[in-house]
Order: structure tokens, then sequence, then C-alpha cells
């Protein structure tokens, strides 16, 4: 088993964390303040295939596959999660037309995206069925050589930026539960579609979210992504992929939190002596580290079995649950360790501890990845 990263694979770390420290740092706390979007940022990272990383060549992307896509997630995550999801989230939904979708659908949109020129969204949350993805209700009926869409979705990572957008819908409310839905392109400028930024957000502030409604919307039936009745597998199989970025958020985010604990606490003395010579101190900063640790591996781990053909659910599950505890508990003790300073703008923990908490609630909540895993355990 070799644990080391490859020469390629090194260089890209590299250069995504270089570049976020140029480009994320100086406009991070502006973007945080005024909840603002950066589309230019994620342009300029376009032309460094730093967009789409994960898709193969011959589609634009820079054939890094999900390995190479959780490295730059983790290491835009350690500046600003929030600037680094409108980069590495630039093609969310897209992981479906890539495995299901047609050669046609393939070539004109997943080189779009990559090339920073486009950008989609995953349209599933609904108002009340979040978690509880068979309990979507928006519909999409079929007329003629259209389905027409009637509904609403929340919550929609991307809802009032996007282009186009991966819409779970049911197109064959006869069938059982989950042989009822499909997923469907919708264009954002189609005629019946509105959307509406959802603001005030505890963190990720410069993410976009909206809530998306449909009235009437026609689209052409082309835009069916793979079989009709076979979305929820589908959004599965989708989720087995994100949770891993996801994840990879939250090792990001721990990392930078220990590594700014770990400058603060030699600098900053209490009782005569540096704050780090404190064993409490270093309790906090060893548990810290474990967490990382231990998360890398399951990420590291689901990422690469991905790439091999072998994608693992239940690793994955393990992972994103793993990375929104630890996320939290990192962020909880940086701003521990700063005390007062770690309370307010001038030091970026504050924000740290605001973005940790989505990693608890969004791809699936804490408490889905314990029915997911718990079920597989005793299957």
């Amino acid at each position: 088993m070799n644990f080391d990263l490859t020469e390629e694979q090194k260089m890209l770390k590299e250069m995504a964390y270089k570049f976020a420290a140029a480009e994320f740092k100086p406009v991070s706390r502006e973007c945080d303040e005024h909840e603002k979007y950066t589309p230019e940022i994620r342009k300029k990272a376009a032309e460094n295939g730093l967009v789409g990383a994960w898709i193969p060549e011959e589609y634009g992307g820079a054939g890094a596959g999900i390995m190479g896509h959780t490295i730059i997630t983790e290491e835009f995550s350690k500046i600003d999660m929030g600037i680094g999801l409108n980069i590495v989230a630039a093609g969310f939904g897209c992981e479906s037309i890539l495995q299901y979708g047609t050669e046609d659908q393939k070539k004109t949109y997943l080189p779009l995206v990559c090339a920073g020129e486009k950008v989609s969204a995953g349209a599933y949350t609904e108002p009340n069925a979040g978690t509880d993805v068979a309990g979507y209700k928006t519909r999409a009926v079929k007329d003629g050589s259209d389905y027409v869409i009637n509904g609403n979705k929340m919550f929609i990572t991307n809802g009032s930026v996007c282009d186009f957008m991966l819409t779970q819908c049911i197109t064959n409310p006869e069938e059982k539960k989950h042989n009822s839905f499909s997923l469907i392109i919708i264009p954002a400028d189609a005629k019946g579609l509105t959307r509406n930024k959802i603001k005030g957000k505890l963190g990720i502030r410069s993410s976009d979210t909206a809530e998306i409604a449909f009235e009437d919307v026609r689209v052409p039936r082309s835009n069916l992504v793979g079989q009709e009745g076979h979305g929820f597998i589908q959004l599965m199989h989708f989720f087995d992929t994100t949770r891993v970025m996801v994840a990879a958020q939250g090792l990001g985010l721990s990392e930078a939190c220990l590594e700014a604990s770990i400058r603060y606490v030699k600098e900053r003395t209490a009782f005569g002596s540096p704050l780090g010579s404190f064993q409490l101190t270093q309790k906090k900063l060893t548990e810290m580290a474990i967490m990382i640790e231990a998360l890398r591996g399951l990420i590291y781990k689901s990422a690469w079995l991905i790439d091999e053909g072998r994608p693992d659910y239940h690793l994955a599950a393990m992972a994103k649950f793993y990375s929104g505890r630890t996320a939290v508990f990192c962020a909880n003790n940086a701003v521990e360790l700063h005390g007062g300073y770690g309370y307010i703008d001038e030091y970026p923990v504050q924000k740290w501890y605001r973005d940790a908490k989505i990693l608890e609630l969004y791809e699936g909540t804490k408490e889905a990845e314990i029915m997911t895993i718990g079920r597989k355990l005793q299957a």
C-alpha cells in the first residue's frame, strides 16, 4: 500500500493552495460580510484547470479524477470554504451528466463548465424534503416532446447564479416511490422559472444559495439524463461522489484551525509562560491533529476507490460524518485557544467556526449518515 501522493498530485496540491492564498485571502472578509459571490475568481481558476478538474480531458477537464478534485477542495478550504465552493461546485450536478448522460449532453455542458463559462446546480432539496429524498414532490409531466415541470426547490447551491440545473422530478407517479423519479436538465432562463437568493446564512456566505420555483416550465424530453424512472438511484450515486468533496472541505478547514492555533499558542503568553506549554492546550492540539489524520485516511481512501471504479458509499458516508464532527471540533477548539480574540473578526477562526457547522447539515445530515452506515453494518 502506498499512501504517498503522486508527483502530479503534489504539484496540484501546491498550485491549488497558492491560488487560494493569492486570490481568496484579499477578498475573504469582504465576501463574508457582504455575501458576495466570486465569478471572477472562478474564471481565473478555470484558466488554471481548477474548475471541473475531475472531468476527463476529452470533455474539457484536467482529468485529475476525484482524488485530484479532493486535493483541490482541501487546499481551497484552508483559506476560505465559501469561495472555494464557488469553484469546486461550479459543476455541481454534472457528475450525473458524466455518469449517465448522452454523449451530446456531455459535449454540450461539461466543457463550458470546465472553461468557467457556465455554472451548474443540483436542484434536489425541497422546502419539506431534504434528507428524505424520496419525499420530493416536484412533477414533470410529459406533453408531446416536452416535459412540463411544476414544483419548488430549496437551499440550492449556485441556485441564483447557475446557467442550468440538474433537477430531480417525479415523472412516473404510478411507479413505486423510488422508481418514480428522473433527473432533467433545466436551463436557468426557462420561462416560468423564478429564483431568489437566500441571505443571512451563518457561514459559507460567499457561496450562492437560493430557492427556486417552477411554474409550467417546459423543456424538451431530450433533457432527460439517463433512463426515466432511474433518478433516485442516480442521485444516490451522485452523493457517493459529492460527499467525498464535502468531507474534503472539512479536512481543509480543520487543518487551517490547527495551524492557526499552533501559531497563536506559541506567541501568546499566560502566567509568564507560552500558552502552548500548558498540558490542557497540548491536549486540544493533539486531539485536533489525531482527528485530522483519521479524517484524511477516510477521505483519501474514498476518493481513491471512486477513481478505481470501486466506489464505497459506506466509506463515503463515514468520511462525510467524521468530517463534520472534526471540523466543528477543531473550529471550536481554535476559538477557545484564541480566547477573546477568537470571538472577533480580527482573526479568521470565528469565520471558520461559522463555516464548519454546514458540514453537519448539507449533502446529508450527520443523522442521515448514521442511518446509511447503520443499515450497511446490519445488511
